[in-house]
């Protein structure tokens, strides 16, 4: 039996450039630009970064039996990802949150072994993430 540990909500934005064509990863950044070469950010000016989730969501993720769901919601799209924590998270970086589809960590990772990275989300819902000022809802919810 799994008991839900901590959720966590992101707010971030819409951008024009965005490609969601990279094949290992997702991206959400605090930044307010992106480049032609941002393929892996689905959203922008998120109101936080990996450092800025709160210590519960840190401790229950960094459980080795921890699942994390991340959901993401753009106006009436929504895409759900099944992903892990680790207990090598770090939760470091400032501006940015990384979901990886390998085992890789460093202090922008926040989930590892996904099952989706940005080239895998809905075109309909990647439609919607190039909406310049779009609201794009990210809700954590990991459980041991």
């Amino acid at each position: 039996m799994r008991v839900l540990r901590a959720v966590e909500e992101i707010v971030a934005f819409g951008h024009p450039l965005i490609k969601a064509t990279h094949r290992s990863t997702f991206e959400v950044t605090k930044e307010s630009f992106l480049t032609e070469k941002g393929d892996c950010i689905i959203a922008v000016r998120a109101n936080k970064a990996a450092r800025d989730l709160n210590e519960d969501f840190k401790e229950a993720a960094r459980k080795a039996d921890a699942t994390i769901t991340i959901v993401i919601d753009a106006d009436s799209e929504r895409e759900i990802v099944k992903a892990y924590g680790s207990p090598y998270l770090s939760f470091t970086h400032s501006t940015d949150i990384v979901i990886r589809r390998s085992s890789y960590v460093c202090g922008r990772t926040v989930a590892i072994r996904a099952d989706k990275a940005a080239c895998n989300l809905s075109r309909s819902l990647v439609n919607k993430l190039r909406e310049h000022g779009r609201r794009v809802r990210i809700t954590l919810i990991v459980e041991s």
